[in-house]
């Protein structure tokens, strides 16, 4: 598992995904999501809005990665 830095206190799903570079673009993150292949803190998350917060684990395909 790595750590990828955020500069605030949260950032939603679909950004990190970006910023972690699990996907290209946000058209990308928004079909992986409804796809129910996006799980954060070992729990499907359907929702690209999703608030996270530093320490959470964020995982697509088995790849986890946790927000630092």
């Amino acid at each position: 598992m790595h750590d990828v830095a955020i500069t605030d206190d949260m950032i939603r799903l679909g950004q990190f995904l970006k910023l972690a570079n699990l996907v290209d673009s946000g058209s990308d993150a928004r079909r992986v999501i409804a796809t129910g292949s996006v799980e954060v803190n070992g729990e499907v998350e359907l929702r690209r809005g999703c608030q996270l917060h530093r320490g959470d684990v964020v995982s697509v395909g088995g790849d986890p990665v946790r927000v630092a």
